[in-house]
């Protein structure tokens, strides 16, 4: 059997936060499996990190007034799909929502139709309700990060 080809791309997103420390996610259903995940996508050629994580946040959420409070780092992830190998350099910053006006979220895609924003209790529910692992370190990392900052 042919080795899958590799794809490798930096994403960017965030872990943001309301005055109230609820915490945004995105709830989503694709091919009948269901997902809470961290808003985050493509860093596109001579994009900063910090500008494609806002920007990612603000087309799959619709909420674009963020400020960025602490850099929580890179990570890579490693996952396959049917057609190719993906490893994913990402970096995610925790954000906090300066205001609660919501825009019509721009969607690239159609999969990014899907994203339903989700506001959960605090860092704790949050970490609980993810899907993946990788993403539940980050929640961890932004928990620490706002207790530093406290």
């Amino acid at each position: 059997m042919p080795e899958k080809p590799l794809i490798h791309y930096q994403a960017a997103g965030g872990v943001v936060i309301d005055p109230n420390s609820r915490v945004l996610m995105i709830e989503r259903t694709v091919d009948g499996v269901h997902e809470i995940r961290l808003p985050k996508g493509h860093i596109e050629p001579d994009e900063r990190p910090e500008d494609a994580a806002c920007r990612e946040v603000c087309e799959e959420t619709g909420f674009c007034d963020l400020e960025i409070r602490a850099d929580l780092g890179w990570r890579t992830v490693e996952f396959d799909r049917a057609d190719a190998t993906v490893v994913r350099d990402e970096r995610y910053y925790l954000m906090a929502l300066v205001s609660d006006r919501r825009q019509a979220p721009h969607f690239v895609s159609e999969r990014e139709a899907l994203f339903h924003p989700l506001w959960v209790e605090d860092f704790e529910a949050a970490e609980r309700q993810l899907t993946f692992e990788a993403e539940k370190d980050v929640m961890r990392r932004a928990q620490t990060a706002m207790q530093t900052k406290s």
